[in-house]
């Protein structure tokens, strides 16, 4: 393993973040001595958590584009720490450090699985979500971030409400659309109460994992609302750890190493 340390000694780490676990690893790392953390942001997100690591928002420009800032950049290794439904960023990363000889970590979030009390309807994608709600019209809580919102516009009968962190626009041109800003996590009685002033017939969401936003699965499983949950996608196939504690550890397993280049 070649690795390359900074000015100070300390080994250049990317993190591609987005996440509550990018947010926690950050924190992790920054005050170690052996890794110089730097986190790398979509920039899809107006006002993202402020971090005190260096950062750089925005794409690299596919596979061969990060593989190109890593050589550049000197980076010794690169953490995945990015949304389960980041398919894409997941793979260009798999590709651009098998490019570049660095070696890559994935946080891969456990999905929700179903338990007792809970209404399930499984789906692959957004479109399939969007005819899972029925033609009948139904008042329908959207959580699934603001991309892939268009996908509902098929359904224009539904009223829709929209909890996303940034301003809609005009992504999703129904007749009946309310749009809600907030940023998790969120209390488990303060989704019960919302699910049930507003009169919520159906919620549909994103199997992302996690607790920052799983109090809308217990709240619909309290009040015995059906869920359209769409799955997560296939991600590569690299090394993975569950959580920011092994991710963590396994940095510093790494930078421990003696330099074999």
């Amino acid at each position: 393993m070649h690795v390359r340390p900074d000015a100070e000694g300390r080994q250049p780490v990317l993190i591609l973040g987005g996440t509550t676990e990018a947010s926690a690893l950050v924190r992790a790392l920054a005050p170690l001595h052996d890794v110089a953390p730097i986190l790398s942001l979509a920039g899809r997100t107006l006002n993202p958590v402020t971090t005190n690591v260096p950062s750089r928002i925005g794409g690299f420009g596919g596979a061969d584009g990060l593989a190109a800032w890593i050589a550049d950049n000197r980076i010794a290794y690169v953490v995945d720490a990015t949304h389960p439904f980041a398919a894409i960023i997941s793979r260009n990363a798999a590709a651009a450090c098998a490019r570049a000889g660095v070696p890559l970590l994935a946080i891969r979030r456990p999905p929700w699985t179903r338990i007792a009390g809970d209404t399930w309807i499984e789906v692959d994608d957004m479109a399939a979500a969007a005819a899972a709600i029925g033609p009948a019209p139904r008042r329908v809580f959207l959580t699934i971030g603001r991309q892939e919102l268009g996908a509902f516009a098929a359904a224009p009968q539904h009223d829709y409400v929209a909890r996303t962190i940034e301003p809609i626009g005009d992504l999703l041109p129904v007749p009946r659309l309310t749009e809600m800003s907030a940023r998790g996590p969120f209390a488990l009685e303060d989704d019960i109460a919302f699910l049930r002033e507003a009169g919520i017939a159906v919620l549909v969401t994103k199997n992302s994992g996690g607790s920052a936003t799983y109090a809308k699965i217990a709240a619909a499983r309290e009040l015995g609302l059906p869920v359209v949950i769409v799955r997560q996608p296939e991600m590569p196939e690299v090394p993975s750890v569950s959580d920011v504690k092994g991710a963590v550890a396994w940095l510093l397993d790494r930078s421990s190493e003696p330099d074999r280049s």
